[in-house]
């Protein structure tokens, strides 16, 4: 069964090279199971037993159910649709020697740096095109689906202290090659015949680097999976998978996947911002609820914030907490952290080991040395819009933050049975 849910989780990644690609590929999902697709600057008209979905940005993503009987409360999971890359500056073409045409980019959330390096990659994002009938401006998906950069190392003779330590220059080392001289001035030309429209129509665009290799499982047993953006859409993909196969009867099941974490969330369409609130005050004005009923609701809800975890690396043991130890392919990982980076605490923690004991699947628990710093995610930054009993919970991975990271093949198969059972 993991072998198979592998193969589905490379596919919708490789569908996905960018967060816009993500929330485009998770739409036609939703349409094709008969969600209704609701607008933000629209009338909503829902119903009990309706499925619905709306975006924000094109970049976050809100897919919820309504039960036919009296509503519960809320049963949410959240993740985010972001990854670490490099964003292409305004006007990126720089000539050098001569001879080259580079890119001038920009660092997109705190990435390992050197794995970007001597490597097939290309570009993709969104476009805003003017019609050139109308006037009107669309947004158009944009994937230059070949390789077409690359960032070349410096080579070993010209700087032979690189392996004792080198601090990588966003503005210098990181810029990537795009062509010889003949490329000059043919950039945006390029984005524009992937959008299908003229240069002079494109009047702004989203877009990223993206590493083209592709997605291996390997391993003595194949029981691993290596391949981009394991960090986030791992869980996207497993929460949306467990969202459509859960029964959905007592609760508002709500499948919840958030732009921008990997800069701190604070946007429009982050887990700072007022989408996952809007979006359930909405659905209870249009179903007639009070705001009392949405409160009451909300005191009986619960949301699993679902961001990877880092397991143990075999070559840095002592990286991880002496007792609290995660390994690839020992199930989902329980996070905790006294200064509330994670959000979960005695009573969710239980609410969540429960849904996994029902679901029969293992769990594994997290925790940062206490002399060492660890990352955050988008639970407690969520809870300062709708604040619920949260749980921040992950599957673990090598490499977290490479254009190439790497789990265990048996993870998304347990996260996937939790979130059924967390949707029931």
């Amino acid at each position: 069964m993991h072998n198979e849910i592998s193969k589905q989780l490379i596919e919708f990644i490789k569908k996905s090279p960018t967060c816009f690609h993500a929330v485009q590929t998770m739409s036609d999902l939703l349409i094709e199971e008969g969600f209704t697709e609701l607008k933000e600057n629209e009338k909503w008209k829902l119903e009990k037993g309706g499925k619905y979905f709306v975006t924000r940005n094109g970049s976050s993503l809100i897919a919820f159910t309504i039960p036919e009987q009296e509503m519960k409360g809320m049963r949410i999971m959240a993740s985010h649709s972001d990854s670490p890359s490099f964003k292409i500056k305004e006007n990126p073409e720089m000539e050098a020697e001569g001879h080259y045409i580079k890119l001038n980019v920009e660092k997109y959330g705190g990435m390992l740096c050197a794995p970007w390096f001597d490597r097939p990659l290309s570009i993709a994002g969104r476009v805003i095109v003017r019609d050139p009938e109308t006037g009107t401006l669309r947004t158009v998906l944009v994937n230059v689906d070949r390789d077409l950069v690359m960032i070349p190392n410096l080579a070993i003779h010209m700087n032979r202290e690189v392996n004792d330590g080198y601090k990588y220059n966003a503005q210098k080392d990181m810029l990537p090659l795009y062509g010889d001289i003949t490329a000059k001035d043919s950039f945006m030309k390029t984005i524009a015949d992937a959008a299908g429209a003229a240069p002079d129509d494109i009047l702004g665009h989203d877009l990223f680097l993206y590493n083209r290799q592709k997605a291996s499982i390997w391993g003595a047993s194949e029981e691993f999976l290596s391949s981009a953006r394991l960090d986030d859409l791992q869980c996207a993909f497993s929460s949306l998978k467990g969202f459509l196969a859960g029964e959905k009867k007592e609760y508002m099941a709500v499948h919840c996947v958030l732009d921008n974490e990997e800069v701190g969330s604070g946007t429009k369409q982050g887990a700072a911002s007022t989408f996952l609130y809007d979006t359930l005050t909405r659905a209870h004005d249009s179903l007639g609820l009070s705001r009392e009923d949405y409160l009451i609701h909300l005191a009986d809800s619960f949301m699993v914030s679902s961001d990877n975890a880092h397991a143990v690396h075999p070559n840095y043991p002592e990286k991880m907490d002496p007792v609290n130890r995660t390994y690839l392919n020992g199930g989902i990982v329980l996070k905790f952290n006294a200064n509330q980076k994670y959000c979960t605490d005695g009573v969710s923690a239980a609410m969540f080991r429960d849904i996994c004991q029902k679901a029969g699947v293992p769990v594994q628990t997290f925790t940062n040395r206490s002399d060492m710093m660890g990352g955050s995610t988008l639970g407690n930054i969520s809870n300062t819009q709708v604040a619920l009993n949260t749980a921040d919970i992950g599957l673990p991975q090598l490499a977290m933050h490479s254009p190439y990271e790497t789990v265990g093949v048996r993870d998304t198969e347990y996260l996937i049975r939790a979130a059924e059972v967390l949707f029931c």
